[in-house]
């Protein structure tokens, strides 16, 4: 049973709860009880009068050893009922998402909807939990009792980090069915009318990115008619809107050859009349090699994985962001849309946007900015480092 803790914390550390912040660092810690444990409830008091600011999860594992769920001074119980009042709220949020002909989203992500280190997706009717702190632990059971019932999900498909995956204080298995039956790990779902699918078991994080579904409906709203080069197209978010909506080439370029092949079979899910064509291999080299042979595309999609995953990579990144937008330039047609993005929350988004404009001003193409977006209603922004998606869309006029 998870025990209560006396935490008291630096000027600096009782700043930040104040703020709402979700994040205290072990060194913002003066008191704390011993023998504290992950999943144990820290109530923390304030210098002043011994009140309480703030109630968080306390994490052993972690140098974000207490991850908060309440910020305030207002006496709450944290049980089965506050966690159902959150997980309510939270799809809430998302049910304009499922007027529409959708039925993918994520439920619960993380900090941003008051549940740090632990994301919640759904697929049609199998919802997938992946878990990257211990603290759940205690409370797991109740949390996904309610996400299947506000869901309407038939089968829960629970993922582990890999931390969790070593750790040996419970007993959970990655990519475990634990709830109802799954008939295959390759799950079908759809996104704003098109076909998709996602292997639970083994794919990336939850098996699929939903986070671009905005943009993926918009490229492939643009793409009518079009030929379309997809960088760093995983499973083809990209390249399958873009064929759906009729594209007439689509070219996807991943280093993975079994991310491609996904690609293809998704883009097989819906009725297209272009050519789906693919390229393995590194994209700096493959990218530099058609400018070399003089392609170039109506639209070019650059979508890299996260570039900064740590502070000592920001200013790597920076330049990787500014090779790739000064790459896409000489790939882009006449009149054609180049579409950024970035998934580095160490990146800000108007560094990030910056960092365009500088790179294709250099190139000596003429552009206008058409659209910029940032985070999907399924991923709401709950706190500064929550943001992390950005994307630009520049249309050159030459």
């Amino acid at each position: 049973m998870p025990k209560r803790l006396a935490v008291k914390l630096s000027a600096n550390g009782e700043k930040s709860v104040l703020q709402g912040h979700p994040w205290v660092f072990s060194n913002s810690i003066i008191k704390i009880n011993d023998g504290a444990s992950s999943g144990d409830l820290a109530v923390i008091f304030g210098k002043n009068k011994n009140k309480v600011i703030g109630l968080g999860l306390y994490d052993a594992q972690s140098p974000i050893a207490i991850k908060m769920i309440y910020s305030g001074t207002k006496s709450v119980a944290i049980d089965a009922v506050f966690f159902r009042k959150r997980i309510t709220e939270a799809f809430e949020k998302r049910k304009p998402l499922l007027k529409t002909e959708t039925n993918s989203y994520r439920f619960l992500f993380g900090e941003n909807d008051g549940f740090p280190g632990l994301i919640a997706d759904v697929y049609a009717s199998v919802l997938v939990v992946k878990l990257y702190s211990e603290i759940w632990l205690p409370y797991l059971d109740s949390i996904i009792e309610d996400l299947i019932t506000i869901s309407k999900s038939k089968t829960v498909v629970l993922r582990l980090s890999r931390n969790l995956q070593l750790s040996k204080n419970h007993e959970l298995k990655e990519g475990s069915v634990i709830y109802g039956v799954l008939d295959n790990e390759v799950v079908q779902f759809v996104e704003h009318g098109v076909n998709f699918s996602a292997n639970v078991i083994k794919g990336h994080k939850t098996g699929y990115f939903l986070d671009h579904r905005f943009n993926r409906k918009q490229v492939g709203e643009w793409s009518r008619g079009k030929t379309v080069l997809d960088v760093f197209s995983y499973a083809g978010g990209f390249s399958v809107h873009a064929l759906a909506n009729q594209a007439t080439a689509v070219t996807s370029l991943d280093i993975s050859a079994q991310a491609l092949e996904m690609a293809k079979q998704n883009g097989k899910l819906n009725a297209y009349s272009g050519t789906h064509s693919i390229i393995a291999d590194d994209a700096f080299k493959a990218l530099k090699k058609l400018i070399k042979e003089n392609t170039t595309y109506d639209v070019v999609v650059i979508d890299p994985p996260s570039f900064a995953k740590q502070q000592t990579e920001i200013e790597l990144a920076k330049k990787k962001y500014s090779q790739l937008a000064a790459l896409g330039a000489k790939l882009t047609s006449k009149n054609g849309l180049l579409v950024l993005a970035s998934c580095s929350s160490r990146i800000l988004a108007q560094a990030f946007f910056d960092i365009n404009t500088k790179a294709l001003s250099e190139s000596k193409r003429p552009f206008k900015v058409v659209l910029k977006t940032q985070h999907d209603i399924d991923h709401p922004i709950g706190f500064p480092e929550g943001a992390y998606l950005k994307c630009g869309y520049y249309r050159f006029s030459d």
